[in-house]
């Protein structure tokens, strides 16, 4: 079982950058592909990023192209979400999780969601 608790968030200006991290205890995660995802509220939940269990590939949804890049430590088993150039639209519910299967960032392909980072961003 694979335990993950995000942190980082918080409440910031347009324009702005935040680091969210996702610390990962119990099983490993070296071998697994790791996503970001975010709620806002009223809406599904939908994808950010994600990246390979070695850190090689990384995938981005086309709002956040550019502007967010994700990472991972696997010694320290660590997943980051640099955000910068923050906007409005980017405040949501963050959430980290493992691909445990697939090969197209469903949110049904991951697992072991954490229990979330409020991202807040404002004018």
């Amino acid at each position: 079982q694979v335990r993950l608790v995000e942190s980082g968030g918080g409440s910031v200006q347009a324009g702005a950058s935040l680091r969210l991290s996702c610390a990962a205890s119990g099983r490993t995660i070296s071998n697994h592909a790791m996503g970001w995802f975010r709620q806002a509220i009223g809406k599904e939940r939908e994808f950010v990023a994600a990246i390979s269990w070695n850190g090689r590939m990384t995938y981005y949804a086309d709002s956040v192209k550019g502007r967010f890049t994700i990472s991972r430590d696997n010694a320290k088993k660590m997943v980051y979400l640099q955000m910068n150039s923050l906007k409005l639209e980017d405040t949501a519910v963050y959430y980290c999780a493992v691909r445990y299967g697939g090969n197209n960032n469903r949110e049904t392909d991951f697992g072991s969601w954490g229990q979330g980072t409020q991202v807040t961003v404002s004018s």
